[in-house]
């Protein structure tokens, strides 16, 4: 585009048009990033354009100005681009009323939790913005920014926001508050409002009592799933953007056709109509969450780690490739599946072979190393319960293993292993920590040992598992001395030989 081309604003002519913009904000979300964009928002869109209503949704950016920025000067306007291989569609939700910085004006966060007229706040801060031990799963007390709110001041941790918010929501007899949210954790809801109640729980004397006595009665925390696959935005996608639009966005969001959102019906001051635009409103929420978070998550990491491992710097390269489409489709079907409960109509062999579609779509160029970044928070989600339940049946889970291997391989490579440029950008809390374990092992098992076994990075339950840790650090060894591709070969030969013998004591039985 060229330099005079006009900037996307209300009243600039584009190819796409905003529906009227709201008349007042009664939601506050915390994360401002692409994924809220592309997902709570675009349903609310929907919400507002068939039920109306006040629903505006002020967005508070956690640390970085640059959305913040470009929402003030486009009008609080972006477009989404759906992409699929065959075509690009442009929307514009134009749902937004407001953008600040959380970071620069913490208090600015407690006062719009206070807001009467703010009655849902929605969060996708990303799993480790919950501040909780993933040992204990509960608020963690040695988190120096936990503390510091726990001190008083302006609060800048996730929790220690929402709970000052609703203290002083409390002390003005505010009225009904939802708290929803959208983030990757199990049990999302309860587990968001376990962490406010501890965090108020640890408040000195009695300052906590009140406002726990106001979250018995008027504070509901329902659950969620969400799912929509959105990619970071490039430069190209600016540039393609604009010129489909006719007008400068500098902030589109790239997504995919898919988007899917189940939500648990608890909202104790009203909500938009988001059905309008396909929300799920259900009681199985949990059984859409572990379909989601293990189906695709799961699989999505071991396809991320594996394909970094092998060069490919997209999600469609690596499923592309013959070892990890293989992979990818024992580890769903073989260790995953068993782990869940379908929800109910859900049609799970539709939902597998959409998943391959998805994870297919070439137009959308997922990074791996997007997918791959911080795992040691993200597989924390993903692999223990289903790891554990086939190790309590004596079956071993080769491809989970084998997703542990490849982002240990990724992340704390051991000494003399180049795992590429693909696993090196990917950014990860644990990685200074995890390649200090890896500069001094002189094998995969004893660095399987010291972070599984000994740091319970995947929590207690995988700790104990001595031949889990051994066949992680065996396939770390594979990976680092014959190459990826035999140690892919290695475990699905290895989980197909398991998933045989299972199948033959089947038919052994009466």
């Amino acid at each position: 585009m060229s330099d005079d081309t006009p900037v996307l604003r209300r009243t600039t002519p584009a190819s796409a048009t905003p529906g009227a913009a709201p008349s007042a904000a009664g939601i506050l979300h915390l994360g401002l990033g692409s994924f809220h964009r592309a997902h709570q928002a675009v349903y609310t869109a929907a919400a507002l354009q068939s039920a109306g209503g006040d629903w505006g949704i002020i967005g508070v950016a956690s640390r970085s100005r640059s959305i913040v920025d470009a929402m003030h000067a486009q009008d609080m306007l972006y477009s989404v681009a759906t992409i699929s291989p065959g075509s690009t569609s442009l929307s514009i939700p134009g749902v937004h009323t407001d953008a600040f910085v959380g970071a620069a004006q913490p208090e600015r966060v407690v006062a719009q939790i206070a807001d009467d007229g703010i009655r849902i706040l929605t969060l996708t801060v990303t799993e480790k913005g919950y501040s909780y031990s993933p040992a204990s799963q509960a608020l963690d007390l040695d988190d120096d920014t936990v503390r510091a709110d726990l001190r008083g001041g302006a609060p800048r941790s996730t929790i220690g926001q929402l709970a000052r918010g609703l203290q002083a929501r409390a002390a003005a007899g505010g009225a009904p508050l939802s708290i929803l949210s959208c983030d990757n954790l199990s049990a999302n809801g309860a587990h968001t409002e376990k962490l406010v109640r501890e965090f108020l729980t640890e408040l000195p004397g009695s300052e906590g009592s009140d406002v726990l006595a106001f979250l018995d009665r008027a504070v509901t925390f329902p659950s969620s799933m969400v799912d929509r696959i959105v990619p970071s935005t490039t430069a190209e996608l600016r540039t393609r953007v604009s010129a489909l639009l006719g007008a400068r966005d500098d902030i589109p969001v790239p997504a995919e056709p898919f988007t899917m959102w189940a939500i648990e019906d608890r909202f104790a001051g009203g909500r938009p109509a988001w059905e309008a635009g396909g929300a799920v409103f259900t009681d199985e929420v949990g059984r859409y969450e572990q379909m989601k978070v293990r189906l695709l998550n799961g699989t999505h990491s071991l396809i991320a780690y594996l394909g970094a491992l092998s060069g490919a710097a997209t999600i469609p390269e690596a499923i592309g490739l013959d070892g990890i489409e293989s992979a990818a489709r024992a580890v769903l079907r073989d260790e995953y599946e068993p782990s869940i409960e379908v929800p109910s109509g859900v049609d799970i062999r539709a939902y597998e072979s959409e998943l391959f579609e998805r994870w297919a779509n070439s137009a959308l160029g997922h990074r791996t190393s997007q997918v791959g970044t911080d795992g040691s928070v993200k597989l924390r989600q993903r692999i223990p319960e289903p790891a554990l339940l086939a190790l309590g049946k004596g079956e071993m889970p080769h491809l989970i293993a084998l997703t542990v291997a490849g982002y240990l391989s990724c992340i704390a490579p051991l000494p003399g292993f180049d795992p590429g440029l693909h696993a090196a950008a990917m950014t990860d809390g644990a990685r200074e920590r995890l390649a200090g374990f890896a500069a001094s092992a002189r094998t995969g098992r004893e660095l399987a040992q010291r972070v599984i076994g000994d740091l319970h990075l995947f929590g207690d339950g995988l700790g104990s598992q001595d031949a889990f840790i051994a066949r992680v650090g065996e396939l770390v060894d594979i990976i680092r001395r014959r190459g990826v591709d035999v140690a892919i070969a290695d475990a699905v030969s290895a989980s197909r030989t398991t998933a045989s013998s299972l199948i033959s004591a089947e038919e052994l039985q009466p």
